[in-house]
């Protein structure tokens, strides 16, 4: 969610002037991210979140506004879009695509505990079956095309051990067949910084919003898993908490069951998974867009992650 574009205060109250959400109050830019220019934006009425999409055509944009909308229908914790008065999600800022979701309360858990990551599993497997019944379809957009495209932009920049571990990693996901795994819509960023977290009144943690669905799109679930566990389920050093992983998989397994042919794919997902990451922040970090405030991840902790996937993984629950 960094700003690489910024947006002005008044060109912003004359934009707003389209919905029916009251007066402009407050803008402020978000930091976090690496994807499109993002803002919170308090007005009259309430607060949501802005975004500017950065290099997605608008062809694409539907898909993740219906999404969303088709997750909070569902009863999922998803930030609803807010039409405009021509009932359109979608509109133009400063030259770019731009959309309005409401704002969830609660913050974000950097340091999760087993039961922090039991709803996470618990809820992403609500996702995707909610997600069964979206009509619309388009493919992971950090799927396999990209991955080789990206592999090939960093591939110069990295010293050799890197470029041979990249090449190896590139032939085998090649190798994958996926054919056999269930599919369907599905995040594919679901990290630690996703998901806002609020105490309710039994003083537990609870979900209160699951955010930022612009990297989603059609692909296998398992592969959604794997992102999800690579992320929270990790210690420091980039290893698998048993604990962590455990608790996850096993809330996950419980509302939708893996099945065997998911099973013996773990293993090439979590690897997969890893690869995207570290690729995505390779090229963040060797092909800087510029912008006001831009964040660019570290790209050796996911190939750290990597490395540590290729040799030592826990089973799925069966």
């Amino acid at each position: 969610m960094s700003v690489f574009t910024p947006v002005p205060e008044p060109a912003l109250a004359e934009w707003l002037q389209d919905y029916a959400i009251g007066r402009l109050v407050a803008l402020k830019g978000i930091s976090a991210g690496v994807q499109n220019s993002n803002f919170f934006v308090t007005t009259t009425l309430g607060r949501y979140v802005l975004t500017l999409f950065e290099g997605m055509t608008r062809a694409e944009l539907p898909y993740y506004l219906h999404l969303m909308a088709h997750l909070s229908r569902h009863g999922l914790p998803v930030p609803g879009p807010i039409a405009n008065r021509h009932n359109e999600y979608l509109g133009t800022l400063q030259e770019r695509p731009a959309a309005l979701v409401m704002r969830l309360s609660g913050a974000s858990e950097m340091n999760p505990g087993p039961g922090h990551c039991a709803k996470v599993g618990a809820m992403l497997a609500g996702l995707h079956l909610a997600g069964l019944s979206y009509g619309r379809r388009q493919d992971n957009p950090r799927g396999p095309a990209w991955r080789s495209e990206t592999a090939r932009a960093v591939h110069d920049f990295l010293p050799a051990d890197e470029r041979r571990l990249l090449d190896a990693e590139i032939a085998f996901q090649a190798t994958v067949d996926l054919a056999r795994l269930p599919a369907g819509a599905i995040h594919a960023d679901l990290f630690r910084d996703n998901v806002l977290w609020e105490t309710g009144d039994d003083d537990e943690a609870h979900i209160g919003g699951v955010i930022d669905f612009y990297f989603a799109g059609f692909d296998t679930l398992l592969f959604d898993v794997a992102v999800t566990v690579n992320d929270w389920c990790s210690t420091p050093d980039g290893r698998l908490d048993p604990a962590r992983s455990a608790a996850l998989l096993a809330a996950y397994h419980a509302e939708r069951p893996f099945t065997a042919d998911e099973a013996d794919a773990w293993p090439a997902m979590l690897r997969a998974a890893a690869l995207r990451f570290w690729l995505s922040r390779a090229a963040d970090f060797h092909l800087p867009r510029s912008g006001e405030l831009v964040l660019v991840k570290n790209p050796d902790e996911y190939r750290d992650i990597l490395r540590l996937r290729i040799t030592n993984v826990p089973p799925l629950p069966r």
